[in-house]
């Protein structure tokens, strides 16, 4: 397979989210509802194949995997399944780590189409003293699509989100802004200090007040405990995360013109994320081009994405053991795989 290495990491977490999540508590699944190493499945399957997906899960808990959840809708067909280790129903709450970027987009560029933030805004300007004087202005467009040139958080201490911040920037040196692609959980941190300072309010009353109370999302949360924040702190389950991922690309959270921006990646070389927080990628197995997220917290390894026009929708989660990422992604990569096997892609309407 061509670039193997960097196909297989658009599908896992990256070095970054591991690092900002290294201090947060596992969460053990509940209750079993299938023995391990046999698939439990529910499906109205259409076009989705139920057979590959059935294979993907195969053979869990292994030593790399512990178990596994997945779940596909959309016009296309429905199925669920469960193995291994995954002891909760397959719509059962989990810790979606660096998903919750979304919302926090989503909430960014509400605030845009209010004309109470602009793209072009710079976080020296918005954040005062809080960056390095020495750094160059750095704007909210930069953030939300990991082009600020902020250096990867090696020097990075758990703590509240400005302890975070500047703990992050206290060693190395950033790059020029808006010349480089470099994926980055501190530029979520700064949209959610953005978003408090723009609204006079915290960011756990604003994700309830524009996102989670408006759809109806019962099982979704910014538990207090959990440093991660606006970068990667929500705990949700497949069918809010369907809920959300369907009200954002259709338009019910966003202005059109906000909206489209979803989709706009800034002309950097390598630029894939777009200004809500969704990385444009092609499905393993040369499947279709899909947009959507992935992310690592309190022992999951979860991911949502989706065809344009939303004709197929999957979302998974799973439970790995941390003794060879590598395996590790391979697993991910056969679900996601199976999950988009014979998707008909159309465009976003």
């Amino acid at each position: 397979m061509t670039n193997s290495w960097m196909r297989r990491a658009r599908w896992s977490a990256t070095a970054t989210a591991a690092v900002l999540v290294a201090a947060v508590a596992g969460i053990a699944p509940a209750a079993a509802s299938a023995p391990a190493g046999a698939p439990a499945a529910v499906a109205r399957e259409g076009h989705v194949d139920a057979a590959a997906l059935r294979e993907a899960l195969a053979g869990l808990p292994d030593a790399y995997v512990r178990g596994a959840m997945v779940r596909v809708t959309g016009r296309e067909g429905h199925w669920r399944g469960t193995a291994g280790e995954w002891t909760a129903p397959a719509d059962a709450e989990f810790a979606i780590g660096s998903i919750t970027k979304l919302f926090t987009a989503a909430m960014a560029l509400q605030l845009v189409g209010e004309d109470r933030l602009a793209l072009d805004d710079t976080v020296q300007e918005l954040l005062p003293g809080l960056l390095p004087a020495s750094y160059e202005p750095i704007s909210v467009g930069q953030l939300l699509t990991h082009t600020s040139g902020l250096q990867k958080p090696r020097c990075v201490r758990p703590g509240t989100p400005v302890e975070v911040v500047t703990s992050a920037v206290s060693c190395d040196a950033p790059t020029p802004p808006g010349t480089t692609v470099q994926y980055n959980g501190i530029n979520y941190y700064l949209v959610g200090l953005v978003i408090e300072k723009v609204t006079g309010r915290s960011y756990e009353e604003e994700l309830d007040d524009r996102i989670v109370r408006p759809l109806g999302l019962r099982h979704t949360s910014l538990p207090a405990d959990d440093w991660a924040w606006a970068e990667g702190g929500i705990v949700s389950r497949a069918s809010d995360l369907e809920r959300f991922f369907t009200s954002l690309t259709r338009g019910r959270l966003l202005r059109p013109d906000e909206r489209r921006l979803l989709f706009t990646t800034p002309g950097i070389p390598g630029a894939d994320f777009g200004y809500g927080g969704l990385r444009r990628m092609r499905a393993p197995g040369d499947g279709p081009v899909v947009w959507g997220k992935t992310g690592t917290n309190r022992g999951y390894t979860s991911g949502i994405f989706a065809t344009p026009g939303l004709g197929r929708i999957v979302v998974y989660s799973t439970l790995p053991t941390g003794k060879d990422p590598e395996r590790e992604v391979d697993r991910v990569m056969r679900i996601a795989g199976a999950g988009f096997r014979g998707a008909r892609t159309t465009a976003w309407s």
